[in-house]
């Protein structure tokens, strides 16, 4: 009996001790699970935190934000639309000529073969400068003829002297003398026609007999064409070569019928050369001096202009050229030419949103004079903006060297 109440005891006592230590156990463990849920919260509400402060952070790919040294580097100048009054025009396009008197085509006056040239298109020439050799069997009777007929004439002037004494002392009747006096002018007629014709050819009078004859430049310019090589056969007809004299250019712009009205002599005419690439574009003036009066088959009449700096060395007979004649002026809402800048194929302006921080506005550009240029803005932008007047090339490289940075 005693024995089983030990034994009953001890068994009481375990289960006691059991219980102790599972309760122990949990209580260890939801602290530790508490902690560990406290640690997840407060990780997740961290990563949320940092997410928001980026995205609060980041800068819009469209907006540049400088320090005031930065923008002191810059040197960065701001201001708002200007009203300017500028050239109401009409919008033409054209061509750069020469006038009649400036370009002369090079013929050979007798023909023959091209026996040497060096000319290439493109080439200066000065006045009297040798073109070409002509050969021409030909050559050698006109020289032969020349030198015989000149002998003829050396012959009548004696003869003449002769008979002129004669018949002052009573002699020699007087017909003799008239008639010496006769043949001795047509020989000096017949001569000089005969020289005037070697010179025309480019052979030399008297001296030597030749078989070439040189072509000279009549007078100093450009060779613009080159229609002959060594060894062609040529008439006196055809048109060896081009010069083209570029000192007295001219702008000829094609003008349609409904808009002759506007155009008037004296009108001021902005013009940019098609070849010139959009950064290095450049605007030249030029002044209508002579409108066409009769319409062509193309319904437009042909507008002449005088250039303002015929010395610009760029300036080419044939470029072609797109041209505004100013036919009045009105308001206009401008910017500097400073203050625009050209990106993707679009046309910008930096607005300024706070102290140092400014925005890249899309803008349409219009007329353009002495450095300013027409401003048409979005909707969404109020004509009091103030604008980057100076330096927008600057923020517009500090802009791209951010996104190549972010890539």
């Amino acid at each position: 009996m005693n024995k089983i109440a030990s034994l009953v005891l001890l068994l009481a006592l375990t289960f006691q001790a059991g219980c102790s230590a599972d309760k122990k156990e949990s209580a260890e463990a939801e602290p530790a699970t508490e902690a560990k849920e406290a640690g997840g919260e407060a990780g997740e509400a961290a990563e949320k935190g940092e997410a928001g402060e980026a995205g609060e952070g980041e800068e819009a790919s469209d907006v540049v934000t400088l320090s005031a040294a930065q923008q002191q580097a810059g040197g960065l100048k701001t201001g708002k639309l200007a009203s300017r009054p500028l050239g109401a025009g009409l919008a033409v396009t054209g061509t750069l000529d020469v006038p009649p008197e400036s370009a002369v085509s090079i013929t050979a006056p007798l023909g023959g073969f091209v026996e040497k040239t060096e000319l290439l298109q493109g080439t200066r020439v000065r006045k009297g400068e040798v073109l070409a050799t002509i050969r021409n069997p030909e050559f050698v009777q006109l020289q032969q003829d020349y030198l015989e007929t000149r002998s003829r004439l050396d012959y009548a002037r004696a003869e003449l002297a002769r008979q002129k004494e004669l018949y002052e002392q009573e002699v020699a009747p007087q017909k003799n003398y008239q008639r010496a006096q006769a043949d001795y002018r047509a020989l000096q007629v017949q001569t000089n026609a005969q020289a005037a014709r070697l010179r025309l050819a480019g052979l030399p009078v008297g001296g030597k007999i030749v078989t070439t004859a040189t072509l000279r430049a009549p007078r100093a310019g450009f060779v613009r064409a080159v229609n002959v090589t060594v060894g062609q056969a040529v008439t006196a007809t055809d048109a060896l070569f081009e010069i083209v004299d570029p000192e007295h250019l001219h702008v000829e712009l094609t003008v349609f019928e409904r808009d002759v009205a506007r155009v008037q002599k004296g009108q001021l005419i902005h013009f940019t050369l098609a070849s010139d690439s959009a950064g290095s574009r450049r605007e030249r003036t030029a002044r209508v001096y002579l409108v066409g009066r009769a319409i062509g088959e193309d319904r437009t009449v042909r507008v002449h202009g005088h250039l303002d700096n015929e010395k610009d060395r760029s300036l080419l007979p044939g470029l072609y050229v797109r041209a505004t004649i100013e036919t009045g002026r009105t308001q206009a809402s401008t910017l500097p030419d400073a203050a625009l800048v050209r990106f993707e194929g679009k046309n910008y302006a930096f607005a300024v949103e706070a102290p140092g921080r400014y925005r890249l506005v899309p803008v349409t550009l219009g007329r353009s004079e002495d450095g300013y240029t027409e401003i048409t803005l979005p909707e969404t932008v109020p004509a009091t903006t103030t604008f980057v007047t100076n330096g927008a090339y600057s923020l517009l490289a500090k802009m791209k060297n951010a996104e190549e940075e972010e890539e």
